[in-house]
């Protein structure tokens, strides 16, 4: 990501962010139906195109298991007619979300008469560059399109095919509808130089998001000129107190560890109270190996493990139980494994969150008000969840329709952002004739 600079791709990348520009100032005085009309058509239209967009999937499917991608970017690069369908309806979804640009976010007059209104208006033209995730094309079209942006996408090699189908079928319904295609551009064809081109197009692109994994994000936090919105890689706990309910807390742990693997809110990390482990370890750890989760457990946490029938079971111990090492409590897996830790108190557990974390997601299980009240308030992290699991934090489910990324900084956006992220405000002055002393 930090590559020597292409003046001729960058020349070229910078033309089309300004091609962007150019459109999206039509896009900003759209009204809201003409937006919601041309959303329906795109859903429309992907779903028509569905078989189209398959194919193109398959194809990079079949060259990311040729170059060996693993288990969890397979899971994340797939794009087949079924969620291609959940696509479409995301963004019928966003089309009957509120329309956040002109909101007013506060007004008030000045004792001199002089009337004052903070509005929401669009950002510009954002950037967005991702890897092996085809479903975030769409997701930042439909947001970006109903939140008057316009997008320039760099949606990397692996899902080169897939994006490439699904955009035609966007740039199809845009000019069909009187819109620009350059709104929801690419710079695939450029590859790595593409990017570099973004993170250097200061003064052409207003905003950067970067989203996959944490070298991809640190590089462009990094290396961006042009201002980035961080969205976070999850190193994501759930913490387990002495007053949570097992019955709770073992299908929670399941569905966020095993649901899906490959994405930024799967739990990696399992705290566990002292005055419960000797019970509750046992439980979880046969219920995790019976789901393929190699478990890399503390001294004290592989102690228990290792001598209950679920780590004596079938030659499990060494199979799916290891020592954890150090390096273990700051690692995104992405796979199925989990780190598991016993903590001698609540105060422990918060320390090593907040120590550990990237600041995603963090869930506790308890039963115990003031315990659930004291971590919600003192955990650092975008999203904390109390008896439920990680897998909610997602701008679909949060009611957002799609999301353009998690955003663990504490800038602009925090957690899931969706149509009001997208946008940032402008303040209107109404005078009579008022002139300052």
């Amino acid at each position: 990501m930090a590559d020597e600079l292409n003046r001729e791709v960058f020349d070229a990348v910078c033309a089309q962010a300004d091609a962007a520009a150019r459109a999206q100032q039509r896009l900003a005085q759209s009204h809201t139906q003409a937006k919601n009309e041309l959303l329906m058509a795109i859903a429309d239209a992907l779903i028509e195109h569905a078989a189209d967009i398959e194919a193109a999937n398959a194809l990079d499917m079949r060259a990311a298991e040729d170059d060996g991608m693993d288990a969890g970017k397979l899971d994340r690069l797939l794009f087949d007619s079924p969620r291609v369908l959940a696509a479409a309806q995301g963004v019928r979804h966003v089309a009957t979300l509120p329309d956040p640009v002109g909101q007013i976010v506060r007004g008030y007059k000045l004792e001199n008469g002089l009337r004052l209104t903070q509005t929401r208006v669009p950002m510009g033209v954002i950037g967005m560059i991702y890897e092996a995730r085809p479903n975030v094309t769409v997701d930042v079209a439909s947001l970006c399109l109903k939140s008057g942006n316009a997008a320039l996408l760099r949606g990397g090699h692996a899902a080169e095919n897939t994006n490439a189908a699904t955009l035609d079928v966007i740039a199809s319904v845009l000019q069909s509808h009187g819109f620009d295609p350059a709104l929801v551009q690419s710079v695939d064809r450029h590859g790595r130089a593409g990017a570099t081109a973004m993170m250097e197009a200061r003064g052409h692109i207003d905003v950067l998001v970067p989203r996959g994994g944490a070298g991809l994000i640190q590089a462009v936090v990094r290396n961006s000129k042009v201002p980035v919105i961080e969205t976070g890689a999850g190193n994501v706990h759930i913490y387990v107190d002495k007053s949570g309910d097992f019955t709770k807390a073992i299908p929670i742990i399941l569905n966020a560890k095993t649901q899906r693997v490959g994405v930024c809110n799967a739990a990696e990390k399992l705290l566990v109270h002292q005055d419960i482990a000797e019970q509750f370890l046992p439980l979880a750890a046969d219920a995790l190996f019976a789901a393929g989760v190699e478990l890399h457990a503390d001294e004290q946490s592989y102690r228990i493990i290792a001598g209950s029938p679920a780590g004596a079971d079938a030659g499990v111990t060494g199979e799916l139980l290891k020592h954890a090492t150090d390096e273990d409590w700051d690692t995104e897996y992405l796979a199925l494994t989990m780190g598991v830790k016993v903590v001698a108190s609540l105060d422990e557990a918060i320390r090593h969150i907040n120590q550990h974390s990237t600041g995603h997601t963090e869930s506790i299980i308890a039963e115990d008000y003031e315990a659930i009240e004291d971590f919600t308030q003192r955990i650092d992290s975008a999203v904390v969840m109390a008896n439920a699991s990680t897998r909610f934090t997602d701008g679909g489910v949060f009611g957002f329709g799609a999301e353009l990324g998690i955003s663990t900084q504490k800038m602009h956006a925090r957690g899931p952002m969706g149509l009001t992220e997208m946008t940032t405000t402008k303040w209107i002055g109404y005078g009579t004739g008022q002139v300052r002393a």
